[in-house]
């Protein structure tokens, strides 16, 4: 088997994306090796494999693709990480340009972008099937998580703060009406955290597809999308991640088309004490414990990044039959103790 490789340009070198993984912190869930910069590999006179990986959406972002054309394969890596930009500019709630800002700012949006609303009515549908597990209205309890942990004295809100807080989370008051947004409760705010890396990366999929790549894998961060086959022929195999980053996978699993998602509370924390993470349980206001790490297939990896989250807010028993109830999807709980959770149709490589 031939076999060449040729460094692409425009990316981090391997040791500054170890240095970066380091500081950032940044889990990965495995499938194949991850690419420490951009290369293309020559298989034989028909198929290169092309990859690529770049800081994206607070996390690394990698793809690899499949192709008979080195140069085509890397015109729509090109593509599918510019489609990522895009998207991740329109929808952050920290650049206050954007209109998940300006609707937080304001109460209301009319002339919505449509990505934006794509993904709003989507998280009103994870609302209502999850009962009330999946909000994208948490954004004041976050906020009051950040303002209590920040600064020269860090402590946990106070039994008042959180009834306050919590008064403004309610999805049910979210009305969107064709291309426009209300917010029925003032101070109320939106965040998409939980869903919209899922639409970006099922965005990027497209885009791959529209550029005639058939076989490819896209792991941003443990959303993972994946199409086709690996270039041996064989499915993808999709390591889930560690929650306590030993590298002790708790299951492996294989992939042709379809996306997986995976929520821990191994990630962020607001304190020191890791009482305060970044899912928060819409009914109480704290974060859940219930669980170490939540792992959801799906068609799309938007629907595996809101139901992972769901399941994650739930307990373990209750999330595994709500997954159980819904078509198409399978889970993974690792629950106290390392304890192992699998939804009926969950299947092992």
């Amino acid at each position: 088997m031939e076999k060449n490789t040729r460094r692409l340009s425009g990316v981090i070198n391997r040791r500054d994306f170890l240095k970066l993984s380091g500081i950032l912190g940044v889990g990965f869930t495995a499938a194949v090796a991850i690419p420490a910069s951009a290369e293309a590999v020559k298989f034989n006179r028909k198929l290169y494999k092309v990859s690529e990986t770049r800081l994206a959406m607070g996390t690394f972002v990698s793809m690899t693709l499949l192709h008979s054309s080195r140069d085509q394969a890397g015109e729509a890596i090109f593509s599918a990480f510019e489609e990522i930009d895009r998207l991740t500019r329109d929808m952050s709630r920290f650049d206050q340009s954007t209109a998940v800002a300006q609707l937080n700012r304001e109460g209301r949006l009319a002339d919505v972008p449509p990505d934006m609303v794509n993904v709003v009515r989507r998280a009103l549908s994870h609302y209502r099937i999850s009962h009330g597990a999946f909000d994208i209205s948490v954004k004041p309890v976050v906020d009051l998580f950040k303002n209590r942990f920040s600064g020269g004295n860090p402590s946990p809100p106070n039994e008042k703060e959180m009834r306050e807080a919590l008064k403004l989370v309610d999805a049910s008051s979210i009305q969107l009406e064709r291309n426009s947004v209300l917010l029925k409760k003032p101070g109320m705010g939106i965040t998409l955290d939980g869903i919209a890396k899922g639409y970006i990366v099922d965005k990027a999929s497209e885009i791959l597809s529209e550029h005639g790549i058939e076989n490819y894998l896209i792991n941003a961060g443990g959303d993972i999308r994946t199409s086709g086959r690996r270039q041996d022929g064989k499915p993808w195999t999709i390591a889930v991640q560690d929650p306590l980053k030993k590298q002790r996978y708790p299951d492996k699993i294989k992939m042709t088309n379809g996306a997986i998602a995976t929520s821990g509370n191994y990630e962020v924390y607001f304190d020191r004490e890791k009482m305060f993470h970044h899912i928060v349980n819409p009914h109480s206001g704290f974060s859940p414990h219930t669980s170490a790490s939540v792992s959801v297939m799906a068609e799309t990896a938007m629907d595996a990044d809101a139901l992972s989250t769901s399941v994650f807010v739930m307990r373990p028993e209750k999330g595994i039959r709500f997954v159980n109830s819904l078509p198409g999807c399978e889970c993974l709980v690792v629950g106290k103790g390392n304890r192992k959770m699998r939804s009926t149709g969950w299947k092992s490589a």
